[in-house]
């Protein structure tokens, strides 16, 4: 009989807080799962950014991303990375200023996560002084490393 080697899955209170995290969010995200568009086989792919608009907030810079219809009901599928690469271009086609590793690195954690913690958000929302982290502080951060999100 096979038994797969477990050693590599050493339980940690970061290890759990992180799956406790994505438990809750994928919880609480469970009836928009349920609800969203079934995967189709497209021949043009829909658009996933409406569109991207340049704020300024004590005089901090934030790149805001309104994700259409689509994109909400492709980020709540488990499968979607190669999506999210395609929605990631089309926010450097509108904002070419936003190709740095950190807003990449912020667009992937709301398009793989927003949809669960807070549905329906009107835009995510990406900032170029926020400091490039590691997966596990991005997701403890809600997607915002080094301060908490703007109040606007």
């Amino acid at each position: 009989m096979y038994v797969p080697d477990s050693s590599r899955f050493k339980a940690s209170p970061t290890n759990a807080m992180v799956r406790s995290l994505v438990l809750t969010w994928v919880s609480a995200a469970a009836a928009t799962v349920l609800s969203a568009a079934p995967a189709a086989a497209d021949t043009e792919s829909p658009g996933y950014i409406d569109h991207t608009e340049w704020v300024s907030y004590a005089n901090r810079s934030s790149l805001r991303v309104y994700p259409t219809p689509a994109a909400r009901a492709a980020a709540l599928r488990l499968e979607a990375g190669a999506v999210s690469e395609r929605a990631w271009h089309e926010v450097l086609a509108q904002a070419p200023d936003a190709d740095t590793p950190g807003m990449r690195d912020q667009f992937v954690c709301h398009w793989s996560y927003a949809e669960f913690a807070r549905p329906g958000k009107t835009s995510w929302n990406l900032e170029p002084w926020r400091p490039v982290v590691d997966d596990v502080t991005m997701l403890e951060s809600g997607c915002n490393p080094g301060a908490a999100e703007e109040a606007f």
